[in-house]
């Protein structure tokens, strides 16, 4: 794969052993200023919204946000773990501000999504650098293999889920740290259990989550906002997918190619 001149058969042996895998320079700079002046667009738009709570309901009337998760650099990724016909399921910005970030405690995505089968795959991007200082992604290598469990709701800390997974089934001392560079791409499995820790640090730590799903893989609740099919054919009868919003200057954040869609 070109953008990334690394193996892609040892990055999907590493994800099938362990329930995850790096992909190193995936993005270009430029876009990746994109994407930094996208997510303080939204933080200016949506003021009444935690910085860690850009989720997927404000996507479908989102350009820029709809460009990026559609990049064939991307997709090609998705493609290796769940095949040519792509669609997505939801996006999250989790933006963790300098000082303040909110940590995610462990859990396993699939608890919480209304997917009939679980066949999805996670792609989350790094905007900004992530290193442990900033609330880094951590991983529980090889927990893919548990069955998912039922978050558990907590709330005596400010976390970003405001739940977790039960934890007597985390063993802290096997996590492992992602440490990424702006434009680096993590992909993970939607069992394996994985959390971040707060962010104290002067540094903002912004990464953005893409859930891609095969159009074999149906959305449970109906009208979902954001199912957009971004490659290949849709499965008659298993979802309904909704436009990609037209480009509206003063309404929407401008962006390379903004013009183009309309």
């Amino acid at each position: 794969m070109s953008t990334t001149g690394q193996d892609l058969g040892q990055l999907k042996k590493a994800y099938d052993k362990d329930g995850y895998a790096v992909f190193r320079g995936v993005l270009d700079e430029e876009l990746m200023r994109e994407a930094k002046a996208h997510i303080e667009w939204l933080i200016a738009k949506y003021p009444e919204k935690r910085p860690e709570q850009m989720s997927h309901d404000l996507v479908a009337n989102d350009p820029f946000w709809v460009r990026l998760i559609s990049d064939e650099r991307l997709l090609d990724i998705a493609e290796q773990f769940i095949g040519p016909d792509i669609a997505l399921f939801a996006s999250h910005y989790i933006s963790k501000p300098a000082y303040d970030g909110q940590p995610v405690l462990w859990h396993q995505d699939g608890s919480y999504w209304p997917l009939e089968p679980m066949n999805v795959v996670t792609l989350w991007l790094a905007v900004d650098d992530s290193v442990p200082e900033n609330g880094c992604l951590r991983v529980i290598p090889g927990t893919q293999t548990m069955s998912l469990q039922e978050m558990k709701r907590n709330t005596q800390t400010a976390n970003v889920l405001e739940s977790e997974v039960d934890p007597a089934l985390v063993e802290e001392s096997k996590a492992v740290d992602l440490i990424l560079k702006s434009g680096d791409v993590s992909v993970h499995h939607p069992n394996i259990i994985h959390g971040s820790e707060p962010n104290h640090s002067p540094m903002r730590r912004c990464g953005l989550t893409i859930r891609y799903i095969p159009a074999s893989t149906r959305i449970t609740v109906p009208n979902w906002s954001c199912a957009f099919l971004l490659r290949g054919e849709a499965v008659p009868g298993i979802n309904t997918y909704v436009k990609k919003p037209a480009f509206k200057a003063g309404e929407h954040m401008a962006f390379r190619g903004s013009e183009k869609w309309i």
